[in-house]
């Protein structure tokens, strides 16, 4: 098999959770255009009607689910089973964010963000979404391609905040995203002997619909695009590349791994904090 080759995923399927917007809609978008058959779950059902309808319906099933709901995942997940014979792919992306950190971008604290005034119900949802919901998909995907007995590859999409310290970003999300990180060491570990691999992209700042979109702001991102190496903030369409990869079996030999794409940032950005 030649080098290019081993990128050609046509006629696979895959679930892309969070697809409809950001980064989960930029996986879908590659994945059809390399001829993957996707379902696309979002708890927006609106949105994941709208997305699958704006790509090739044929390949795109869109479907209304929260990843916290283990009974609604556990259905889909057979439903994809039994109607693309098999998973394939599965990019456990559905996230939220965590709200601002203790400390903003103008050098000063944010007092309702501290610990000691931080409201437990955020941290619990924050927890429950981008942490618990990552094992929920986890357990219905090595379910289903353990009985398909022909392998798959897994993707969890981590963070940057999983690898430093970030006092900008809300104690939940950095949590939950460290925690992300080693689940996917874990289950690479054990779920090998399969053939199932579990690897995670751990992007920094994109340009999304998460935390209210706030990075749209041109003013925001002049701030962000200041602790970035390589200088501001990306846009989806370049995280595309690397879901390839890791989709493919040009990355059959890679798992348990966690792929920084964040323009540098972890490379020794540091934070003033007093």
């Amino acid at each position: 098999m030649s080098t290019l080759d081993q990128f050609d995923i046509s006629g696979r399927s895959a679930i892309v959770t969070g697809g409809a917007s950001g980064l989960g809609l930029a996986f879908v978008e590659t994945l059809v255009e390399a001829g993957c058959r996707v379902t696309l779950v979002d708890r927006d059902a609106d949105a994941a009607q709208a997305a699958a309808a704006a790509l090739n319906i044929d390949l795109v099933q869109p479907v209304q689910a929260d990843v916290r709901d283990r009974d609604a995942l556990h259905a889909l997940f057979d439903e994809h089973a039994d109607r693309c014979d098999g998973l394939d792919i599965l990019f456990a992306n559905a996230g939220i964010g965590g709200g601002p950190g203790f400390w903003n971008p103008t050098g000063h604290r944010n007092p309702s963000q501290q610990i000691d005034n931080f409201d437990p119900e955020h941290w619990d949802n924050v927890i429950a979404v981008n942490l618990t919901g990552v094992f929920n998909c986890l357990r219905e995907a090595a379910r289903v391609m353990k009985a398909g007995e022909r392998g798959g590859t897994i993707i969890v999409t981590s963070s940057n905040a999983a690898l430093f310290n970030q006092p900008l970003v809300g104690i939940p999300y950095m949590g939950a995203k460290a925690g992300v990180a080693h689940v996917v060491r874990h289950a690479a570990l054990e779920l090998a002997a399969f053939g199932i691999r579990v690897n995670a992209i751990a992007p920094g700042s994109f340009v999304t619909n998460i935390a209210g979109g706030w990075l749209r702001d041109p003013d925001v991102q002049a701030q962000w695009a200041q602790m970035v190496p390589m200088g501001g903030v990306a846009e989806v369409d370049r995280i595309k590349p690397l879901a390839l990869y890791l989709a493919s079996d040009a990355s059959s030999y890679v798992t348990g791994t966690q792929i920084v794409m964040d323009g540098g940032v972890a490379l020794g950005q540091s934070f003033p904090v007093a």
